[in-house]
């Protein structure tokens, strides 16, 4: 396939998405998506190409650098597609802390302030500067962009924003920043596409994945988030904690007397889902296939959880209109969706059985007071939009 190409990149604390895009004229299509999950070895390269789907086992093991990794898929890939025409690649960086306040061009001073943030998401940022410094070097001479998964967040109010905490920790960065970002500027702008009316009211999108979270947003612009400081916050997830009295952390480490990282593992690793459950698993599909009541029990604070955020969140935008469910769980759950608006029926959300079954896109009856929607969310279109934005406007 020939004609100038844009590629994205979006990377989790273990694996990574990868996105290829036309650009045509005024904007991208997307041909092709990818999958490199760094748990599994052999690392395989997955990648879906319209309905054809490839496996392919990768030499490289990517335990320090990227640079074998990248330079072995990108050899693949140029098997396919004329990697020569490729113009700009996009990043998704999870941490823009109150250094961005929107999409940038990766040069050695903004590389330099995304490096420096990385104190702040230790299990995610690292991830994607690796990424950055392979293609860098692999292809100095291409246009490199970040997308910040904070930014979608900024419009928070500085009260919403602030911990009861010393106003000097506040002042150096202590403070609720948000996630999941590019998913809610993907789904705001969904919503103001498919249903303008909704959109310009008080919504709380609920991006719920392995990753989970929820987002209060007034005529589309972010207004409060589950999650805080760090990607441990809001609702319980699938391996990570969710909001957790800090007294307890305390209480580890000082009479139990459990290392430091003992218990970062425990937080991110072994708790959520996998955790209540007794480790039965941190997949919703496979608790919902158990009869351990264990499983059961998991479920029920996922979503009773998940109902007490919406109630929350409601309050911050002065009431509820419609909740939008998306990523993985909320797209294809619909167990997950019954039992979450079964706990807010005093709201006035009523879900139709059959339509939610179905995955339709609105799910509320039609007497529901409170709409309910599944928008299907697509970070890459957001990275690849914004990193065409700042190439084209680089000439």
């Amino acid at each position: 396939m020939s004609g100038p190409l844009l590629m994205t990149f979006n990377a989790g604390s273990s694996s990574v998405k990868i996105g290829l895009f036309s650009m045509d004229g005024d904007r991208v299509e997307r041909i092709a998506h990818a999958l490199i999950d760094f748990r599994h070895r052999p690392l395989t390269f997955h990648l879906v190409e319209g309905k054809a789907v490839f496996d392919v086992e990768l030499k490289a093991d990517g335990a320090d650098h990227l640079i074998d990794v990248m330079t072995e898929t990108l050899d693949w890939i140029s098997q396919h597609y004329d990697l020569s025409e490729l113009s700009c690649v996009g990043h998704r960086v999870v941490h823009g802390g109150d250094e961005f306040d929107g999409p940038v061009l990766i040069d050695d001073d903004s590389l330099a302030r995304i490096d420096a943030l990385s104190i702040l998401a230790p299990l995610h940022q690292p991830q994607a500067l690796r990424l950055i410094r392979a293609m860098r070097q692999i292809r100095p001479e291409l246009m490199q962009a970040a997308s910040f998964d904070t930014v979608f967040h900024r419009t928070n109010p500085e009260l919403i924003r602030r911990f009861a905490l010393p106003r000097e920790l506040h002042d150096r960065g202590i403070k609720r920043y948000g996630f999941h970002g590019l998913s809610y500027k993907f789904i705001a702008a969904e919503l103001r596409r498919q249903f303008p009316e909704a959109a310009a009211g008080r919504v709380i999108a609920a991006h719920l994945g392995s990753g989970a979270s929820l987002c209060a947003m007034l005529d589309g612009k972010s207004q409060d988030t589950s999650m805080g400081f760090s990607t441990l916050d809001g609702v319980p997830m699938a391996t990570r904690c969710g909001a957790l009295d800090s007294g307890v952390i305390l209480h580890l480490l000082q009479q139990e007397h459990r290392p430091v990282s003992e218990v970062e593992d425990m937080l991110y690793h072994q708790s959520g889902l996998k955790g209540v459950s007794g480790g039965i698993s941190a997949d919703c599909r496979e608790l919902q296939r158990s009869d351990d009541p264990r499983a059961k029990e998991a479920l029920d604070l996922f979503t009773l959880r998940i109902a007490g955020e919406i109630g929350r969140l409601s309050m911050s935008i002065g009431g509820l209109d419609a909740v939008v469910f998306t990523a993985g769980i909320g797209e294809h759950d619909a167990m997950i969706r019954a039992s979450v608006a079964a706990h807010l029926s005093w709201m006035g959300l009523e879900v139709s059985d059959e339509a939610n079954q179905q995955n339709a896109t609105c799910i509320s009856t039609t007497s529901s007071r409170v709409k309910a929607f599944i928008i299907p969310t697509n970070e890459e279109r957001v990275i690849a939009d914004e990193a065409f934005g700042l190439f084209t406007q680089a000439g």
